[in-house]
């Protein structure tokens, strides 16, 4: 291609004397030039593994994207893809030993990897900018918010402190902040999950950046809470004119923010296009895959005996004034699963508490296997703690990381029934047979695990109890959609074959869908709506289950916009 001058008259178009567009010459075409462009880019790191040589890894491989101003790109693949690795090589970073090795990354023209500390000094926080996935974690908890909005603006002397502060106000208005002329006095404990990753959106936009990384931003937050940072997130995009990369693993979330998307896996692009080619015409098996997730069709089972009864239960926390749970009345069957659903601070886990007796109740009672349960765990029989197990939603801090898999996994075999030696070693991998991972794990320790074996890992410990009952508390949340849908099967399939029930805690009514045969939906600690799955999803619902149901995201550009015209209520958590 033969390129011309640079237009005078607009900076940001580039003269090209002949361009093959669609295999069409044209002469004299005038194109935008993008504000960022990545040319197979490689990025590697060193890998030692213990006991063996250093080993050269390639995180992302021969990876080619643009974005243009005022565009969104959308990144979206399984952990481990290379989407936050790209990001990142957006800024010119790679984090934790991690090498820009390859091809180029070019912002506004000039190529970043390689450049000097300085000059990425410089582009950081003025040109580009970064909103993490927790903004918990990103923000200091002893600095009131105003300060910390503001700091990259003050520290590019973008702009004095006054009008920081009043660009600062005009953002926390546009994101839906509640009292956006003192929000900013408060301090990060003091407002909530989704408040503070808008504040963190608001930091982001603060300084004018040309380009915005969203590195995951909703993923750790409630679907009703979800809905409004997106929209918060979507309205700023279009109002400031910005750029962005939107990262994520949710093609469902993607698609309502993105004008294009690129597919990853392993490292390299699987499918790169329009959001409605991604979403109604995909290319390539794997993205297909992502398009289908949470297809699984289960067909709810009649109402039966319970093998759980929690009657009347009412809780607080020791040194509280107030009451947790109130009044809560569920069963769960032999054999069937019951989701308990609703968003942050419903009661969901605390529920699960009180049931495993961590939290005794103040008043109620739970039947098990037609025998009361005593509310303190201490009070409880070995039959007790055996026939309940629990599997928690961070795989990674519910397993010692010094211990390995056969251990782990061994560990209630002997406690429980006594089993030690070959005869352990032989259930344990009967039970890693049965969850489906079968030989050359037994040795293993978590850290040499992928997210979704960790998971698989603590069902068997679960499973190797014998229980009749167990306590699933947001088990495939932190999970990727592909991983979590296996996740889904596997415990569908040993609950055919064992007959175990769940008790399945969750905010997401797409895995309800996939997994219940009973729900029931919380609220401020009280139950405000229960029965068996079709009941409870077939309208009319009450406002609250309304709401839930409506922030489940669907793979169709424009749902976004038409759900925040028809809902009935706001989230709690806003």
């Amino acid at each position: 291609m033969d390129k011309g001058a640079v237009d005078k008259g607009a900076v940001d178009k580039i003269v090209v004397d002949k361009v093959v567009l669609d295999k069409v010459v044209v002469d004299k075409v005038v194109v935008d030039r993008p504000l960022l462009e990545i040319r197979n880019l490689v990025v590697t790191a060193t890998a030692y593994p213990p006991g063996e040589p250093p080993r050269h890894v390639v995180l992302v491989d021969d990876v080619s994207v643009s974005v243009q101003k005022g565009r969104v790109l959308g990144l979206i693949g399984e952990s481990g893809a290379g989407k936050s690795t790209i990001g990142l090589a957006a800024m010119g970073f790679g984090r934790g030993g991690v090498r820009l090795t390859g091809g180029q990354i070019l912002l506004n023209g000039r190529d970043i990897r390689g450049a000097d500390v300085g000059a990425l000094r410089g582009l950081r926080g003025r040109e580009v900018t970064y909103v993490a996935q927790s903004a918990a974690a990103a923000f200091n908890p002893a600095k009131r918010l105003i300060d910390q909005v503001i700091e990259a603006t003050l520290l590019h002397a973008i702009m004095p402190r006054a009008a920081a502060c009043a660009r600062a106000v005009e953002l926390f208005g546009k994101l839906g902040l509640p009292d956006p002329e003192n929000f900013g006095n408060r301090f990060p404990h003091q407002v909530s999950g989704g408040q503070l990753q808008r504040a963190m959106t608001a930091m982001a936009l603060c300084p004018k950046p040309e380009l915005v990384i969203f590195d995951e931003p909703t993923t750790a937050l409630d679907v009703t809470t979800q809905i409004d940072v997106l929209a918060a997130i979507k309205e700023a995009i279009h109002d400031t004119g910005v750029a962005a990369l939107y990262i994520t693993h949710d093609l469902a979330v993607v698609a309502q923010v993105a004008d294009d998307i690129l597919v990853l896996r392993h490292g390299k692009k699987v499918e790169y296009g329009t959001t409605d080619q991604i979403i109604n015409r995909p290319q390539e098996a794997y993205t297909r895959a992502l398009v289908s997730v949470r297809s699984i069709d289960h067909v709810e089972k009649p109402q039966a005996a319970p093998i759980l009864s929690v009657a009347n239960v009412t809780a607080r926390y020791k040194g509280t004034n107030f009451d947790v749970l109130r009044n809560v009345t569920v069963e769960l069957a032999p054999g069937q699963t019951l989701a308990v659903v609703g968003e942050s601070g419903s009661g969901k886990s605390t529920l699960a508490r009180v049931i495993t007796g961590l939290l005794p109740a103040t008043q109620g009672r739970i039947t098990f296997d037609g025998r009361p349960l005593p509310a303190d765990l201490a009070a409880r029989s070995r039959d007790d703690l055996r026939e309940l197990q629990m599997i928690y939603q961070m795989a990674d801090t519910a397993m010692n990381p010094r211990q390995t898999v056969g251990t782990i996994i061994g560990r209630p075999l002997q406690f429980y029934f006594g089993l030690k030696g070959l005869e352990n070693r032989h259930r344990v991998q009967e039970l890693l047979d049965q969850i489906e991972m079968g030989k050359g794990y037994f040795d293993r320790y978590p850290a040499e695990l992928s997210g979704g074996q960790k998971q698989r890992v603590c069902i068997a410990r679960a499973l190797a109890a014998k229980p009749k009952l167990i306590i699933c508390d947001e088990v495939t949340s932190a999970l990727d959609p592909l991983v979590a849908d296996g996740i889904l099967k596997l415990l569908l399939n040993l609950q055919a074959q064992e007959g175990v029930a769940y008790l399945f805690i969750t905010h997401d009514l797409a895995t309800v869908r996939a997994i219940a045969d009973r729900i029931a939906v919380m609220y401020r600690g009280a139950v405000v709506r229960y029965g068996a799955k079709t009941d409870v999803l077939t309208p009319p619902f009450d406002d609250y289950t309304d709401l839930l149901l409506s922030s489940v995201p669907e793979m169709q550009p424009g749902w976004l916009e038409r759900v925040l015209r028809t809902r009935k209520m706001e989230s709690a958590g806003n």
